[in-house]
């Protein structure tokens, strides 16, 4: 079974960062992360004023949220990031790309700048969806093993 597919259709830009649309069939699990800091197991910030080791810490967070619910990187359908305004989001971009599947299109991305996060010191934060075959779903869930 297709989990999913991303589109990035003729006549709109194409970008190596994001997909535009994405297509879920039914029966599948919807994997749901909220906002990741860059805040470690003890709930300290990592990176400092460093916005690529800021994003090295939410992105191995990601992978360890979408782990817990048994899915991956591969398996993100979109993800939604606030930068605090003035960071460099290329040095942003430049260590999440990494961890992307790069076999794969790349997930539905929306960014936005804001003027602060909950967070002290947090200088990026990002929320995401995920899909897997209900037979992948983490323990627990309804139709997961």
């Amino acid at each position: 079974m297709t989990v999913m597919t991303l589109l990035r259709p003729e006549g709109l830009v194409r970008s190596p960062a994001f997909s535009h649309v994405a297509v879920i069939p039914p029966g599948v699990a919807t994997i749901y992360v909220g906002g990741q800091n860059a805040v470690d197991a003890d709930g300290a910030l990592v990176g400092a004023d460093d916005i690529a080791a800021q994003t090295a810490q939410v992105m191995a967070n990601l992978k360890t949220a979408l782990a817990a619910a048994g899915a991956s990187m591969s398996d993100l359908v979109s993800c939604t990031i606030l930068f605090v305004e003035g960071v460099d989001l290329r040095a942003a971009y430049g260590v999440a790309a990494v961890a992307l599947d790069a076999d794969r299109d790349p997930p539905l991305v929306t960014g936005a700048m804001v003027a602060g996060l909950g967070v002290p010191g947090a200088l990026i934060e990002l929320s995401a969806i995920a899909v897997v075959p209900l037979s992948s779903a983490a323990p627990g869930y309804p139709s997961g093993q």
